[in-house]
């Protein structure tokens, strides 16, 4: 395949799409190569670290520019221009990743070695023309990455999780873990964080269902938003979350730093790995305890994954009430055993029934969102627990999805509906000032 038809496969800025004249993609790797190699040698690059990004990013395109001129290549202006921006990515970005973090259609990139990167758009997964020189040179840009936030990566510790400026998660893993040269997942956030319009466009709920989770949420009901890997948790959290009142004092607590809260009380916290001799971890169940020091209305763990959540149930009983998490399950039945599982592994030595009975307590809505065959999100089902029965914990179903079938052009067909069913949490709303439609549970209604 030539340079211009892998360049028109990774759909690159006006400025790198000047590359596609450069013949093979190797001389591009090499002049750019070789000129990295020249500014190292000729800048001092710690006296221009003061400069304003945008200055220094002017400065190393200069010198780019006068280092090209002395190169014996005959290039045109437009390959000039890419073969700058390139090295301007390269020492002050992320290299070659800067075109795909620049492509607002881009959620996920994900790199399986340095050969091979792949991007989702509009929930599909496509390979790209994106390579980096070498497995060192995909190594340094994770490097640049984890060292931003605190972390490393090394032989001793070949697995991160890390974040970018914007909130962006990062997962990397590296040999001998990775048997093919270091990976990279980078999980992509809107630069603008989206509403519960956006969620009505993209068909994930209806306004009946976005009118009953902003109740739940100025009414203080506990909740768990449970979903799979990909099936958009941490989104729904974050519309949800623009529901609470600005004058309340939200804690987060997260792995990676992704929650984009917007009211103006807002206190995160992030966990800390151990360092390089074993010592000095400080994981979520830590932070959740020393949370509840820290006087909050509200404490919102990004996602519940061991041992935390059993001060977060205990959190939730005790006067924290709207607290929200989220769960990898793919049922609301699915998500309350998690939950009794990880009660295990927190080392709660009482039986089943009584695990049961504080989950119950604790949580009054589990929200289930699915990421369907064509890539869309859809919230699937929101159900109620209203108690328990003997040793199981009881639920009702309260809205839903009904998937009919599959269009010819493989976009899921189907309907939300209400199943009829008046929630026990209806009257709490009421009590607490949330007025609710008096056809919102009627399975009759129209949903838009």
């Amino acid at each position: 395949m030539s340079l211009r038809e892998t360049l028109e496969q990774q759909r690159p800025s006006p400025v790198l799409a000047g590359l596609a004249s450069i013949a093979p993609q190797r001389q591009f790797a090499l002049v750019k190569s070789q000129l990295h190699k020249d500014i190292l040698a000729q800048v001092d690059l710690r006296s221009m670290e003061a400069m304003p990004q945008e200055r220094l990013r002017a400065e190393l395109g200069a010198i780019a520019e006068r280092l090209l001129d002395q190169q014996k290549e005959v290039l045109s202006d437009l390959e000039r221009r890419a073969i700058v921006e390139a090295i301007q990515n390269e020492m002050l970005g992320l290299g070659p990743l800067e075109p795909l973090l620049a492509d607002t259609t881009v959620s996920d990139i994900l790199v399986n070695g340095p050969g091979s990167v792949y991007v989702e758009r509009r929930g599909k997964l496509e390979q790209t023309a994106v390579r980096f020189d070498s497995s060192a040179h995909l190594m340094r840009v994770i490097d640049k990455i984890v060292s931003r936030v605190g972390r490393r990566i090394d032989e001793s510790s070949p697995m991160v999780d890390a974040r970018l400026p914007d909130g962006s998660r990062v997962n990397a893993v590296i040999p001998p873990l990775a048997l093919d040269g270091p990976m990279l997942s980078i999980r992509r956030f809107a630069v603008i964080p989206y509403g519960m319009d956006d969620l009505l466009s993209f068909g994930t709920l209806t306004r009946e269902m976005a009118e009953l989770v902003t109740g739940l949420v100025r009414g203080r009901v506990n909740l768990l938003i449970s979903g799979g890997t990909g099936s958009g948790k941490t989104t729904l959290l974050n519309v949800m979350s623009a529901a609470i009142p600005a004058d309340e004092r939200i804690i987060t607590i997260e792995d990676a730093a992704e929650l984009q809260l917007q009211q103006p009380h807002v206190v995160r916290l992030e966990t800390r790995p151990p360092n390089i001799e074993g010592k000095g971890e400080i994981n979520q169940r830590a932070l959740v305890r020393n949370s509840l020091r820290m006087r909050p209305d509200r404490i919102i763990v990004g996602e519940v994954r061991g041992a935390e959540v059993l001060d977060m149930l205990q959190a939730m009983n005790t006067g924290h009430e709207g607290s929200m998490t989220t769960i990898h399950a793919n049922s609301p039945r699915d998500a309350l055993t998690r939950l009794e599982h990880m009660l295990g592994m927190a080392g709660l030595q009482a039986s089943a029934r009584t695990m049961r009975h504080q989950i119950s307590a604790a949580l009054s809505v589990v929200i289930q969102i699915s990421r369907m065959a064509d890539g869309r999100r859809k919230l699937v089902s929101l159900q109620e627990l209203t108690g328990m029965e003997g040793d199981v914990v009881t639920m009702q179903e309260i809205f839903l999805f009904d998937q009919t079938g599959v269009a010819s052009d493989g976009s899921v067909l189907g309907r939300f509906r209400a199943t009829g069913i008046r929630p026990k949490f209806a009257q709490r709303l009421r009590t607490r000032g949330v007025e609710l439609a008096e056809d919102l549970f009627d399975p009759e209604r129209r949903m838009e």
